[in-house]
């Protein structure tokens, strides 16, 4: 398993991670064994969206003397009434809801603390207005949380709210939501009439927030990584194409800023189809392939980082270098860290020597010799 920071939270998480739906009518017994499974094969991050009581009570029993084993990410604004999950936004609401959570877990606190389900501003400023957000700040600087986070779907608003203190965002990732604009919403992106009609291509909103969160340290978990599961059957699939969790899992690890992605493996057979990822042979990984056979939409000219560049006769990490170079372009301006991430690598686009090999092996037409004339002049190596 490989391991990676959770932005400038500094928490090391697994780059596959769990989340609940497994735990859903299980015994102790159960949930004891499949959590010993999971952390078996070198999980140590899961989401605990759900407010049950059950589960909650669960997990906690199996933490107890060793709670060092699970990074925990668990949700302000969600509730449990009558056997059912609801959002809550209420203050009073909130407290009782993430109060009776670490009661019943016995956990002591949860390492990221996330606000639930921010797709508006209206909503975030409602949230700020009735004390949420102060609420959340205050459990951190309790110690009832390690990390402050969101979650959300709308890049345009988690744009807004990377820049205002958060440290983990948990969003939506995978190839179809990638090509939808902010304006649709969640629901809409798993129907198949979002996709037809015209040629789509890469939302840049989508893009520049996975760029404005590396440059600002904000770590991202992943949800939807294979869209509710209809990227897995063809039956399903809004492109009438299927991918591999291997690819699919893969995709989301290569955008920017993201840490890891929650699995919502309802097995022990579907979360081996994702641990799977991380002893996947590259082409079994890759991606590209079966992304331009996608009907409808357009790739060309957007770097995916696929890493079908490679390998350069000069050693250039041209994917690496493009992605510091698209990081620049989204702030206007190449900052100390993208500098110094760039000077580290051990070739740079100065050495680029023109000969277009790797143009020739891209599948989406990327200008990789233009990219590389403008990576030397902005950096200047």
């Amino acid at each position: 398993m490989n391991y990676r920071k959770l932005g400038k939270s500094g928490i090391l998480v697994s780059e596959i991670a769990l989340g609940c739906a497994a735990f859903h009518g299980l015994t102790q017994d159960e949930t004891d064994a499949f959590l010993d499974y999971a952390i078996g094969n070198g999980i140590n991050c899961m989401d605990m969206y759900t407010p049950d009581p059950d589960i909650h009570a669960r997990i906690g029993a199996y933490l107890r003397g060793r709670r060092e084993k699970l990074v925990v990410q668990a949700h302000f604004c969600t509730a449990w009434r009558d056997g059912q999950y609801v959002v809550v936004r209420g203050l009073d609401d909130v407290r009782k809801s993430f109060e009776l959570m670490l009661d019943n877990s016995r956990l002591g606190f949860v390492d990221v603390g996330m606000i639930h389900y921010v797709d508006s501003m209206e909503t975030w400023r409602q949230l700020i207005d009735n004390g949420v957000v102060d609420y959340a700040l205050r459990c951190r600087e309790e110690g009832l949380i390690r990390a402050f986070g969101i979650s959300s779907h709308n890049p345009d608003v988690a744009r807004q709210l990377v820049h205002q203190g958060v440290e983990v965002l948990m969003f939506s990732i995978n190839p179809c939501y990638d090509l939808m604009p902010s304006s649709v919403d969640i629901y809409a992106m798993a129907e198949r009439s979002s996709y037809e009609g015209s040629a789509l291509c890469l939302d840049p909103s989508r893009q520049g927030l996975y760029e404005e969160c590396l440059q600002l340290g904000v770590g991202i978990t992943v949800m939807k990584t294979f869209a509710g599961g209809s990227l897995l059957d063809v039956r399903k699939s809004p492109v009438d194409r299927t991918l591999t969790p291997v690819q699919c899992i893969h995709y989301a690890l290569t955008r920017p800023a993201v840490s890891c992605i929650m699995a919502g493996a309802r097995s022990r057979e579907e979360l081996d189809a994702c641990l799977a990822y991380e002893t996947a042979a590259e082409a079994d990984r890759d991606y590209a392939v079966a992304f331009a056979d996608f009907p409808r939409i357009d790739w060309s000219g957007r770097c995916l980082y696929c890493g079908h560049c490679a390998p350069c006769p000069k050693h250039i990490d041209v994917a690496m270098v493009t992605k510091l170079l698209n990081l620049t372009i989204a702030q206007n301006g190449a900052a100390e860290t993208e500098r110094g991430h760039y000077a580290a690598l051990d070739a740079h686009a100065g050495d680029c020597i023109g000969c277009g090999a790797c143009e020739k092996r891209c599948p989406f037409s990327v200008p990789v010799m233009k990219n590389m004339r403008l990576a030397a002049q902005t950096f200047g190596l």
